[in-house]
């Protein structure tokens, strides 16, 4: 059997052991070509371009009736 805990440990000290786990926001940037946001150091899901090249080719979407 493992071994259990002894005492109970303080609110403050279960809050101080997680004061590192909170989530961050990750950093976005505007598209050089289109414009729209998107994460740093990634290709543009709008517009496929990085760096200022088309890396992924993207459909054209037909909108008509």
């Amino acid at each position: 059997m493992p071994p259990h805990p002894k005492r109970k440990h303080s609110k403050g000290r279960r809050d101080r052991r997680r004061a590192h786990d909170a989530l961050t926001a990750t950093p976005l940037a505007p598209c050089t070509n289109c414009g729209q946001m998107h994460r740093l150091h990634t290709v543009c899901p709008n517009c496929g371009y990085y760096d200022g090249k088309e890396v992924v080719a993207k459909k054209k979407d037909k909108t008509g009736s």
